[in-house]
């Protein structure tokens, strides 16, 4: 059974059309703030060309490369059927998602030695909401 705190919100601005953001030290200070040293923390983004994704944030280079698959796979060019222009954007947030379950132990995140947590922008620059719930393990 788990106790759920209060609602916290983060305001992200991205500053290109294309971007991965690590928010993995706004996400630890959240954690810090609850107070919690056992529990989940959940996160979702509200938007439907903006997602989320756990990757390696060690080396600059992968984040570069899933860009560039991410454009070969579905490029930004290509002829859609909505009218704003911004298909390929929703298309990729889709493959990225828009939610993340972590596990907190001993007051801390449970993440691999190289990941780190990206609000990845596909339609911006815009500012962003990241909500942010954490449940506290009884």
């Amino acid at each position: 059974m788990t106790d759920a705190l209060p609602l916290y919100r983060l305001e992200i601005p991205s500053h290109s059309q294309t971007e991965f953001i690590d928010i993995t030290p706004q996400i630890r200070s959240v954690i810090h703030q609850s107070g919690i040293t056992s529990g989940l923390c959940l996160i979702f983004v509200p938007h439907t060309t903006a997602g989320l994704t756990i990757n390696e944030n060690a080396d600059p280079d992968v984040i570069t490369d899933i860009k560039a698959q991410l454009e070969q796979i579905v490029p930004s060019v290509t002829p859609f059927l909505h009218a704003e222009g911004n298909s390929a954007a929703h298309v990729k947030t889709s493959l990225m998602g828009n939610s993340l379950n972590l596990i907190i132990e001993e007051g801390m995140i449970l993440l691999g030695t190289w990941q780190g947590i990206y609000l990845a922008e596909f339609d911006g620059p815009r500012k962003r909401t990241v909500n942010i719930k954490i449940l506290k393990e009884k």
